[in-house]
Order: structure tokens, then sequence, then C-alpha cells
């Protein structure tokens, strides 16, 4: 993994995006010490979602007609 400061990334932006395209990890240092990391972006997996501690006791059904998307009805959105 590599390690830069905030004047290193902004001087090598594109080049820094190339490398983490390509698999590497990034950490982002303040005065030395670690504030961020740029890692490689990865699609949230699509489909069921499970409810929890009641996974497999309830069912979620939405009307046809609910103009509410699933993440605002859970409070994510």
């Amino acid at each position: 993994m590599k390690a830069l400061s905030v004047a290193e990334l902004k001087a090598k932006f594109s080049k820094v995006l190339a490398e983490v395209r390509r698999g590497e990890r990034i950490a982002v240092l303040e005065s030395k010490i670690p504030v961020a990391m740029i890692v490689p972006y990865e699609a949230a997996p699509v489909g069921r979602r499970d409810v929890g501690f009641l996974d497999g006791e309830v069912t979620i059904e939405f009307a046809d007609d609910f103009e509410m998307t699933e993440e605002e009805f859970l409070g994510s959105g």
C-alpha cells in the first residue's frame, strides 16, 4: 500500500487514479498521519435484502402504486 501527502496527491492525482483502477490502495497523509484511504470502487451487491432479526419471519411487499423508494422507506435515502 502506498502513502502520499495531500500535496503529493494533488500533484499526481491522475496517476494515483490510474493506480487505484489497477487495484492499488492509497493512504492519504496529513502531517504524516493517515486521514483517508483511496480504494478501488466496488459496486454494492444488488439483490434480496435480509430483514435482520426478522429474517424468514416476515415478507415485505410494495403495492404497484407505492411512490417511495426502498431506501426512502428504510430511512437511508
